[in-house]
């Protein structure tokens, strides 16, 4: 065998143990930035109003932001539960809070409220979100009430 024959069977391993090495490098990457992004979707919460839910959104027990305003009359407490209904003068939703409110948590004022539906339709919230003075509405809100027609605001 040559000297060159060798060296060249010589930089071609190299080549192939330096290919191998990017291509493992690469599939560890891919791996890394997929489970990354299946993180991010699963603690993504998408935010509806009564009137944008469907029947497959109620009954698959997925978890979203559910938004509109509380509507007058509806607030009760059982127990340490606090049961009151989002409107968005469409359509309303009944839900379920278990724990104290925020402070500015009252009838007319627009709720944000995080959790599922139960088997029973009620909406099963495990964190609610309240408006926090009297000139915000969160964008998503006010943009879905502004479609709908029933936009009160600036």
């Amino acid at each position: 065998m040559s000297a060159t024959a060798s060296i060249s069977r010589a930089v071609s391993q190299r080549k192939r143990k330096r290919l191998m090495l990017i291509g493992g490098a690469l599939a560890v990457l891919a791996a890394a930035v997929g489970l990354m992004l299946m993180a991010f979707s699963q603690d993504i919460r998408f935010f509806r109003t009564p009137a944008d839910l469907t029947e497959q959104e109620i009954t698959s027990g997925a978890r979203f932001r559910l938004g509109g305003l509380v509507e007058e009359g509806s607030v009760t407490r059982q127990g340490s539960e606090l049961h009151f209904t989002v409107t968005d003068t469409i359509k309303t939703a009944r839900v379920v809070f278990e724990g104290i409110p925020p402070d500015l948590f009252r009838e007319g004022q627009g709720v944000v409220a995080e959790g599922r539906f139960g088997p029973d339709r009620i909406f099963r919230a495990d964190n609610v979100l309240a408006k926090h003075d009297e000139n915000y509405t969160p964008k998503d809100l006010a943009s879905s009430l502004k479609e709908k027609g029933v936009w009160e605001g600036e």
